[in-house]
């Protein structure tokens, strides 16, 4: 790929800026809110606008159905075996706004606004997650096919409409239309940078497993007077339960819990260190001085690449205004654990559960719901797409590009796994005070800026990286 060509597109990039904030802003209006039946009109609207704008950079875009809102399935006309062929997933669903009493502008009226530290902000529901982010590659690719007519690798886009409520149809419409997602690897822009000037890569996703249980044990609520000192009282057999659920230094106690846990390669463990992921960038500004995770772990490696418990929920009794002396009948607990490449979370799951039978009195049982699960993913650092993107990040950046993990999840790129065969290189230039999910979500300017001159670099590095 030549520089000239490739220098082209970055200035076509930069002249054509202000009509791509246009074209984000017209998608931004779009109340594409997918957990509210009320707004599937809107839903809808949001697939064919951007089924739309994709078909005319060239593409055969179709808007098809799931068993909920629709997926826009895009392919070029013509494909090239001896390129590599990637298939790109965003989604365009968003979350509901409320408390919108909350938002310092109409929640679906995207501005550009001054940042409290001078940066420019679009603030939108959406500007980030997931708008702003899949617009910096359909802009990329619009740029690359108004300056060169085509696009340096082959494309097919998938993006759907029900990430933001749990993507229940992603699966069955992934098997369904496999023919039409064949790629050598998977582009997924739903991630963050390091910080406003530092791209990343996130190479690891911690998997999950949500479990609930209930302790019961009388048939009823019991006057605490007359049964207090000999009735079982199942907020109590919960509570020593749980509190054995970790260990003085911060370890899961769960037997087979670090089963498959591997350390961190120790190139990868150093880039780590010289990033000074520190209490005070990560815990004081949500008022926390102290990491509370495994004590012989540094702080990164806590939140990014080791397993966690957690305990998201407790109840039991009475809990309404005054006092009501009752030995409950039962008490449960919402647990989550995120998991890390080598887990299984059938096992998570099936040890949790024996850990906790094993401890309940003979007067009790413990019975379950399993909300959800899904393995982690990781990555090869070494995979060629994912240094290609990584050489890309750094030119434009000015900056190395940093392979991180992520404590969250994105199930997406484990289905892209299971079915249809794909690896994922996951790039995003979101930042953690973007308040996605939340009032006044935002996208830098220069984040969306620059992340469309991101992807024009990295299509560039793709097509020179060796094929798949």
């Amino acid at each position: 790929m030549s520089t000239t060509k490739l220098n082209a597109v970055l200035d076509h990039i930069d002249a054509d800026f202000d009509h791509s904030l246009e074209r984000l802003f017209k998608l931004l209006r779009i109340k594409s809110i997918s957990a509210d039946p009320v707004f599937a009109g809107d839903c809808t609207s949001a697939a064919d606008y951007l089924a739309g704008d994709i078909a005319s950079l060239g593409f055969k875009a179709e808007v098809r159905p799931t068993g909920g809102h629709p997926a826009i399935v895009a392919k070029p006309d013509k494909t090239d075996s001896a390129r590599p062929h990637v298939l790109f997933y965003g989604h365009y669903d968003v979350q509901p706004v409320d408390p919108v009493e909350l938002w310092h502008s109409a929640p679906f009226e995207p501005v550009v606004t001054d940042h409290a530290d001078g940066r420019k902000i679009i603030v939108a529901r959406g500007a980030q997650d997931d708008k702003g982010q899949l617009m910096t590659f359909v802009e990329a690719c619009r740029a690359w096919v108004a300056v060169t007519g085509s696009l340096p690798v082959d494309v097919t886009f998938l993006i759907e409409g029900e990430e933001e409520v749990g993507s229940k149809h992603l699966v069955s419409f992934l098997e369904n239309n496999r023919n039409d997602l064949k790629a050598d690897f998977a582009l997924v822009c739903d991630t963050s940078m390091w910080d406003p000037n530092t791209p990343a890569i996130t190479t690891a996703l911690r998997g999950l497993v949500y479990d609930e249980v209930r302790i019961t044990a009388a048939n009823r609520d019991l006057h605490s007077g007359l049964f207090g000192g000999a009735a079982q009282n199942p907020i109590r057999v919960l509570t020593r339960i749980l509190g054995e659920l970790h260990d003085d230094n911060g370890r899961v106690t769960i037997p087979g819990f670090y089963d498959g846990v591997k350390d961190l390669p120790p190139d990868i463990l150093a880039q780590w260190k010289a990033l000074d992921f520190t209490p005070d960038s990560f815990l004081k500004p949500i008022g926390l001085s102290l990491p509370a995770g495994e004590k012989d772990r540094l702080l990164i490696e806590q939140v990014f690449s080791r397993p966690t418990c957690d305990i998201n929920g407790i109840f039991g009794g009475y809990t309404a205004e005054g006092s009501k002396t009752v030995i409950p009948s039962h008490a449960t607990a919402k647990i989550s654990f995120r998991l890390v490449g080598g887990q299984d979370p059938d096992k998570i799951r099936t040890a949790f559960r024996d850990f906790v039978r094993a401890r309940v009195p003979k007067d009790c049982r413990a019975d379950f719901i399993d909300h959800s699960g899904a393995p982690a993913v990781s990555l090869d650092w070494n995979m060629k797409p994912l240094a290609a993107a990584k050489r890309a990040l750094t030119e434009e950046w000015g900056r190395e590009a940093q392979l991180i993990g992520s404590g969250g999840s994105i199930p997406v790129v484990g289905d892209f796994k299971r079915v249809l065969g794909l690896d994922s290189v996951l790039v995003g230039f979101g930042l953690d005070d973007d308040n996605i999910h939340s009032p006044n979500e935002k996208y830098d300017l220069k984040s969306f800026q620059k992340g469309i001159r991101s992807w024009a670099r990295i299509l560039a590095a793709l097509a020179e990286a060796p094929k798949v």
